[in-house]
């Protein structure tokens, strides 16, 4: 007996004019219990309610609110294809089960028509929807998957529509429920629901609407409200995220820059205890096999009473030996109320003395062994309450602790090898940096210019053009971000299939030339001037990428020259082997020990977030990895700032038979001499 058509299919077909929405499964709920809310709102009125839910469990999760809806109005009716006990039924309004391979189990349905309003949602889940949820087995569903369900269909409060939704539903339910066919005759009599109607895009209200909607509208407040503190939370996870990679990246730079370990464990003590606001945070080594250990590291809070350069011991310290046998840290969270404290004479004098209430000690380990102890003292009352976070931090530091100490002793060189984790450190500071600032801002722009073309729909339409064009240009700005990364990458990795072919420079200079041509964010370009050496033999290089290196260059040059400064592309034949070209400007300058720098990833200036050039610090890194990738050099030279500077690059020359062309068989007009842009 199942139907296997879609009603929003058929209420699509019925009214033409409708354009289905796409609707998260968190909307939905929020615009249903709104509708619902209306009902209850209403003290008169007895309208026509139809709930269609997919499966039973959805319905469960609703059913108390059904009850209460019927103590409104008899004419409730609500749809499920059973799983458990959901049947057909009369007791508290009508239930209507269907066959599990019905349309309908796809579909989200609510109808509510009254004598002064009617709303309705008819929804169907898109198909990617249900795919993904198929690839996922249904004890593993959870939550996020829940809410991620996305469903396509039609919300509205035009009355037409919404009896038109309630006629094709209303016919469903006589499908699987014919005995109901006395009281859908009655709910059809007095809503008008089957009657000739014509239907309006205007969508004119024939009735005009005297309830209460604070209720609809609250609901659907409560719902943005929730939005608003998930993404809050998110945030202030993400920043203390970011608090805690900042201090084990400080941790972790102190150990790359020195290696004695006496100087990283200092730094480390001294961070750790800042971080956690501990009045007292303790560093020394420690054997699981060692009696007494002396106190090499401390950070202290003003008014503490220092144990710097004591020794502790360790044979009748209760708490050590717990971090010994169990291999993890202990945690104390009130010295006055522990029996392992009070059962120590030891523990009991350190705590008094030094005056701890809460405390916590965090073995230094490697592959197993002890090599040493970070402990964390709270003096002052109330006790300290640990956080989850606090201690994976203090795992975290210990870890990089450990690493330190048998590093130091282990290797004897590790200056190479500190150089590029700092490298790499930078690197990713940077990329934090680099994409909150490129990223965030483009984004917060965009979201800016389409909510107010959504919030604002009588907005002008120039202004709507300003908002529109705003937009797409600051998606064009995250879409060259997003494609300098990925051409990065791909050239680092080797992944780059390099196509050489003999080249006239001449060609690929004006290809690049007219990039900067076309560049919309650039008013008034500075003069460029090209001076190609006469007779300059091919080159042999890939065109399309020594376009690429030959334009970023160019558009480096032109992003720190003023609009009056000069900027020159000059070429010439370097030996028997190579052609030097050489792009030079009357720009900003480099400081002569950054000569070499410039070409790191992520190289700002400036810094990431006070430039006054936009870009992402990646241009000159991908044109050094393209000039090495086909066996060139490239350079800068700079007499300091505000002296210009030079940027120098070679390319192989393509050695051709005898009587082979030389640049002046492709065009003598364009290849040669000088020419001013």
């Amino acid at each position: 007996m199942s139907i296997s058509t879609s009603v929003l299919s058929d209420l699509l077909q019925s009214i033409p004019y409708l354009r289905p929405q796409l609707y998260f499964k968190a909307s939905l709920t929020a615009l249903s219990h709104a509708m619902e809310d209306q009902v209850l709102a209403a003290t008169l009125d007895k309208p026509l309610v139809i709930a269609s839910f997919q499966r039973e469990r959805y319905y469960r999760q609703e059913a108390h609110r059904y009850q209460r809806l019927a103590q409104r109005s008899n004419q409730i009716y609500v749809l499920s294809a059973p799983e458990t006990e959901f049947a057909n039924s009369s007791e508290y309004y009508e239930k209507v089960a269907f066959e599990a391979d019905d349309a309908l189990t796809q579909e989200w349905h609510l109808v509510v028509i009254a004598d002064n309003y009617a709303t309705c949602l008819v929804c169907r889940e898109s198909l990617g929807s249900i795919a993904k949820n198929q690839q996922v087995p249904e004890f593993s569903t959870g939550l996020d998957m829940d809410t991620a369900r996305r469903f396509e269909g039609i919300w509205t409060s035009e009355r037409g529509v919404s009896i038109k939704a309630a006629q094709l539903l209303l016919d469903r339910i006589l499908v699987y429920r014919p005995e109901l066919a006395s009281k859908i005759k009655e709910a059809r009599q007095r809503f008008g629901i089957g009657e000739p109607r014509t239907y309006s895009q205007i969508g004119q209200p024939e009735f005009a609407c005297d309830i209460d909607t604070d209720p609809f509208v609250q609901r659907l407040v409560t719902y943005l409200q929730a939005s608003q503190y998930k993404l809050h939370k998110a945030y202030r996870s993400i920043i203390a995220q970011a608090q805690k990679e900042r201090l084990v990246n400080s941790i972790s730079t102190a150990i790359r820059r020195s290696l004695d370990p006496h100087q990283v464990l200092q730094i480390a003590a001294q961070e750790l205890g800042q971080h956690l606001g501990a009045n007292r945070c303790l560093i020394y080594r420690a054997q699981a096999t060692q009696g007494q250990a002396t106190i090499e590291h401390e950070f202290l809070t003003p008014s503490i009473l220092s144990v710097y350069g004591q020794t502790w011991e360790l044979d009748n310290n209760a708490l050590f030996q717990e971090v010994v046998q169990q291999g993890e840290g202990v945690c104390v969270a009130d010295t006055a109320n522990d029996l392992r404290i009070s059962s120590s004479k030891v523990l009991t004098l350190i705590a008094k003395k030094f005056s701890i209430r809460s405390w916590l000690i965090e073995p230094v380990l490697s592959q197993g062994r002890l090599l040493g102890i970070i402990e964390l003292h709270y003096c002052s009352l109330p006790t300290h309450h640990w956080q989850a976070g606090e201690f994976d931090l203090v795992k975290a530091i210990a870890t990089q602790i450990g690493a330190a100490l048998i590093q130091a002793e282990a290797y004897a060189n590790l200056e190479e090898l500190n150089k590029q984790l700092e490298a790499l450190d930078r690197t990713r500071s940077n990329l934090i940096a680099i994409t909150g600032h490129e990223l965030r801002t483009p984004l917060s722009t965009i979201q800016v210019c389409l909510e107010s073309l959504v919030s604002e729909p009588d907005m002008p339409l120039e202004l709507q053009q300003i908002m529109l064009t705003t937009a797409l240009a600051d998606s064009e700005r995250m879409r060259k971000l997003v494609q300098d990364f990925l051409t990065l990458s791909n050239l680092e990795s080797g992944r780059v299939e390099w196509h050489p072919e003999s080249l006239t420079l001449q060609e690929c200079v004006d290809l690049a030339l007219s990039r900067t041509r076309t560049r919309a964010t650039m008013d008034e370009p500075p003069k460029i001037k090209t001076q190609i050496a006469e007779n300059l033999p091919l080159v042999k290089a890939d065109g399309d990428w020594l376009v690429e290196v030959l334009a970023k260059l160019i558009d480096n040059a032109c992003k720190f020259t003023p609009s009056n400064g000069k900027i020159s592309i000059k070429a010439a034949q370097n030996g028997s082997q190579m052609v030097e070209v050489t792009v030079a400007d009357t720009g900003r300058g480099i400081e002569p020990n950054r000569l070499e720098v410039v070409f790191d990833r992520f190289y700002q200036e400036e810094g990431a977030l006070r430039r006054t050039a936009g870009g992402t610090g990646l241009g000159l890194a991908i044109c050094r990895q393209i000039v090495n990738g086909w066996g060139g050099e490239i350079w800068a030279e700079s007499k300091g700032k505000d002296q210009g500077s030079q940027f120098h690059f070679t390319i192989p020359i393509a050695h051709q038979e005898a009587g082979g062309r030389r640049a002046g068989s492709r065009g003598a007009s364009v290849l040669g001499g000088s020419a001013d842009l």
